[in-house]
Order: C-alpha cells, then structure tokens, then sequence
C-alpha cells in the first residue's frame, strides 16, 4: 500500500491531509475543560501565618535514592588503561533523531522524543602526592541542548587562575588538544584571572574558548580529547577572600575543579562563563556523567583517598563513575581517619585529621542527622555516598557529593549543638540539594543556593536541636546585624562581610519572613516542589517567584521590595 501511494503524489497528498484533520479533531475532542478552581495551596491566606516549629522525630525514615535525568554510562575500561593510552575516538557531530510515532486513531499522547544524553566526561589521572604534580588525559563528549546552533565552545578551566598566569596558564599545562578525530583545535584563545584588568571586562577568566569547525547545531554532539598537567599551588589563607581549596598544604591534597569542564550554555544569552571574583563562587556547572580512573604515583604509602562517589579499586587503579553531578572532586592525604554511618541506603563517610577524632564523628553525625531530615523536607538525596572532609583551609566549600569542612571548626568544636562545626556542617550538607540538586548562576544570583543552605540550617536546629535554635538565630545570623540586598552578586558586595550577610544572612531572614506570611504548608510544599521541577536544571530568580506563586496567592510585593534590589 505504501509503494502505490509512492506512485501518487496527489493521492499521497489526500490521505496525509484526512490523516493530520483526523489527529486533530482527536486532540480536540479528547480536551476537558477547565473548572478554573485552584488547589488549596493556591487559595488565597487571609492573614500571615506564623511559623509552626517542626515535630521532632526521633527515627528518621529510609532514603531512596532517585537518579537525576537518564544517564548514558561508559563503556567498560580495561584494565590495563594509562594516562599514556590512546583515548576512544568520540562521535563528531551525532544529530539526536528521535523515533517518529505513527499517527493513531486514538487521543493518547504520541511518545516524548528521547532526553538530549548528558555531557560525558572520561578522565584519567596519575598524582605524585608528594611532587604535587598531576598528569591527565581527557575525553568530552558535549551534546547541544540549546535550541540554537553553536559557533564556538567554552571550557571553564580553573587551574589557569593559579600560579603566574599572565606569563603561563597558571597551574594549566596542556599538551594535547583535537577533535574527536584526531585533528587539532586551531586559533582558540585562552583568558586567565590576573590578566582580566576589571570586572567589567569581557574576558572570562581561566577559559579556553574554541571556535567550532563548522556549527553544531541543536541536538547533535562532538567529541573532544586533551592531555594536560597541573603543577599544584599551595595557596595562603585569606580571611578576607573565598576559600582556596584547590591545590596542597602539608596535611592535604585537593582536587578541586580540576579538569576543563564546558561552560552551560542558555539559548539567547550565551555561556554562562563568568570571571573569578574574590569572594563568592562564579563557577556554574551542568548536569553531567563522569567516568574517573586515579592512579597515585611516586612511591609514596599510606595514602587515603576521598572522592565524590565509591572506587572500585582495580590492581593500581580506583576507578569511579558518578552520573548526574555537577562535578567530581577528590582528596588526598597520609594523615586521615576514616569513620562511616548508613542513612537508608546512602553511606555517609567523615575523613578526618587524628587530633581531632571528636568532632571527626560530630561532623559524621551532623551530616546524617541533615542528610536525613533533608531528604524528607526536600525530597531523596540521589548519589550512594555523601563525604565531608576535613579540610585544612579556611571556612567550608561544597561540592557535588563531597564537602569540606575547615579544620578551624574542629579546633573550636566543643560538644554543643551550638557549635559552628554543627551548623555549617548542616548548611554544607543542604548544598546537596541546592547547588547540586537544583543548581544556579552562584555568581549572578548566589542567593538561590546560599540563602537556601543557610536557612536550612535553622530548619535542622527547629528539628533535631530546637535548644539550640536560639543561640543560632542570635549568634549565627542577627550578631552580624545583616543588612543589604538579597539578590546582591559576587561583584557588587565590596566586601566578603557585605556579601555574606546580605546573601547568606539576610537571605535567610527573608526565607523566615515568606515562610510566616505564607504558612508552614505553603511554604515546604513549595520547597519540595522546587526540588523536583528543577532537579539536574539551573534555575534562576524567576524560576523560583513564578513557582511559588502557584503555591500561594498572598501578595509579597512589601517582602521582595523590602529584601530584593530587583523584584
């Protein structure tokens, strides 16, 4: 029947017509209409509600895990793989072509088109722990998600903002850079920090930004492939500045934002690429699947190993997979202690220096207690493990599936929940969910994950230690006296003070002033609604407001104009 329709255009031409004014008249037959009546979250409140404190409860329920997307794992490595061995070519170019669905008689919705695959990240990396020298091969392979052909691609590559990087590129040694096929990248250009003279300028700091040979368009992948070396800095603390976990110190090695990642690209604005600032964090990170093989070199024993996921350990190699991350990061050092809880199905691990066994397992019990209580306000925390580290830099800094925590705290840590060890502990662990869960732009608009994680930790105080909330809200927020707008940015803060208390602080007085005015169930339903919507996406300021206002019909205009420069 298809071969004598072939034959016919203008029969062809009929039957493909009577076919689409039959879907049609289908999609249109099968519609309800609407009865214009809302839930009852979205029934307007009267009067403000006040904020009800949390129950406590004392068993906390099993956690399931929830992959965020659909991954698309690796292939296998042999074991026999090295930093020296050829890299698996990567496709060029693969368009994404879903599978048409056939027309049908029926209303039934046709099948969705398959989900863009995540980019895939394939590293492989020798330490000599005590060189402080790391040698790495790479392999991308980057699908376009934007809905317009791209001309060019931007890595973000942070090691280039380390060292003398106007005369090299810092901590960044690259000695290899082609296509999936072999052929060199040409006429890319490279940007580091110190040599962006100011804020406004148009350079991004610590990128490669390679024009494309021919423009990818939406849907289809390339393959890239790099060798590079990293010569470690060893960094000084600065109070006034964001920490510096990158690098070593003679306690410990961290690889942070270590390799060249692409930038997220957003359809008619660009990459989301900005320059390093002096406080606050500017990186931004898509959803991504990363396959990482380490092999410690050099001779050196008695080595541990924390990482974002579980290793396999394979002869010399550990050998993780973590899909759906914003990023994987790893920590070296001689001198860790090791101590272990479960949650549900997910193992919390606490890696910690041996003067300080106490608040090692202060550290592991917060993060479970957290762990906990967030994944029943928030919704299932989505990776095996979950790792704080102690860290012998200033302050705390998360990552996805692995945080630090400053040795400081363990110094000051003296058993009592009101202990800053104890609330950064649960402010870091709330960075699971939002930053890694929900991520966003943390240098244009850091208040969607740092206001969030700090008044979570007012929600884990109310919880699991409501003796403490008190010395929380008086110590830990209102002695600063937090001013400023909300919706500040790393660059106009002028100061690391200004930023953290409007970002942080203020942030969370605004949290508890919309909690109030919209009540308790308004309030978390929304909460756990924003998780889900946004889980593996970036969400920005609008996103937030325009879903909440499906949870709730008060009018917050006197809050945001009180908290926000821009709402």
């Amino acid at each position: 029947m298809i071969g004598a329709m072939l034959k016919h255009r203008s029969l062809s031409l009929i039957v493909l017509l009577a076919l689409v004014a039959s879907v049609l008249a289908a999609c249109l037959a099968s519609r309800s209409p609407s009865t214009g009546s809302g839930s009852p979250a979205q029934q307007k409140t009267a009067q403000p509600t006040p904020v009800h404190p949390l129950p406590t409860v004392t068993n906390t329920s099993p956690i399931t895990r929830v992959p965020v997307g659909i991954s698309t794992p690796f292939s296998s490595l042999s074991p026999d793989l090295s930093p020296t061995s050829p890299l698996p070519q990567a496709p060029t170019f693969v368009p994404n072509v879903a599978a048409s669905a056939s027309p049908t008689p029926s209303s039934q919705a046709l099948d969705a088109p398959a989900p863009l695959p995540k980019t895939q990240y394939n590293l492989t990396a020798e330490l000599n722990y005590d060189q402080h020298h790391l040698a790495v091969t790479e392999q991308i392979t980057y699908t376009n998600h934007a809905n317009e052909a791209l001309n060019d691609l931007v890595l973000m590559v942070d090691s280039m903002n380390y060292g003398d990087c106007c005369a090299t590129l810092g901590a960044f040694k690259l000695n290899r850079l082609t296509w999936a096929d072999g052929q060199p990248v040409e006429n890319y250009n490279t940007e580091t920090r110190c040599c962006v003279r100011s804020l406004t300028n148009v350079a991004i700091s610590g990128s490669l930004r390679l024009p494309l040979r021919q423009p990818l368009p939406p849907g289809a992948s390339l393959g890239l492939s790099l060798a590079y070396e990293l010569s470690l800095p060893s960094p000084t603390p600065d109070p006034q500045t964001r920490p510096v976990p990158f690098g070593y110190t003679a306690k410990q090695t961290n690889l942070v934002d270590w390799y060249p990642f692409v930038a997220p690209y957003v359809t008619g604005k660009g990459w989301l690429a900005h320059p390093a600032g002096y406080f606050g964090e500017h990186l931004v990170y898509d959803i991504a699947d990363f396959q990482v093989n380490v092999r410690l070199v050099g001779g050196r024993q008695g080595l541990t190993v924390a990482a974002s996921a579980p290793a396999v350990i394979d002869g010399d190699w550990r050998r993780y997979q973590f899909n759906s991350a914003r990023n994987f990061v790893w920590s070296v050092s001689h001198d860790y202690q090791v101590a272990s809880e479960t949650v549900g199905d997910v193992t919390v691990l606490s890696y910690f220096f041996p003067i300080h066994p106490t608040a090692g397992q202060a550290a592991l019990k917060t993060t479970a207690q957290a762990l906990a209580l967030y994944s029943e306000l928030y919704g299932p925390y989505r990776h095996a493990t979950l790792t704080v580290v102690e860290a012998d830099f200033l302050d705390g800094m998360e990552y996805d599936g692995l945080y630090f925590l400053s040795n400081g705290f363990y110094n000051l840590y003296q058993g009592q929940p009101g202990d800053y060890l104890v609330s950064i502990a649960a402010h870091e662990t709330a960075h699971q969910w939002w930053y890694g869960l929900v991520g966003d732009d943390q240098a244009m608009e850091p208040w969607l994950d740092e206001a969030l994680a700090t008044y979570s930790e007012r929600l884990f105080y109310e919880r699991v230690y409501p003796e403490g909330l008190d010395w929380w809200w008086n110590y830990r927020v209102d002695y600063y006296q937090p001013r400023g707008w909300v919706d500040s940015n790393i660059y106009n803060s002028g100061s690391w003070r200004a930023y953290r208390d409007a970002v942080y602080l203020n942030g969370a007085h605004f949290l508890e002033d919309l909690r109030k005015q919209i009540g308790d169930a308004a309030f978390f339903a929304f909460l756990k609604d924003y998780a889900a919507q946004y889980a593996g996406r970036i969400a920005a300021g609008d996103d937030f407001f325009n879903l909440l206002k499906q949870h709730t019909q008060t009018d917050i205009t006197p809050l945001l104009k009180k908290y926000f420069s821009s709402r």
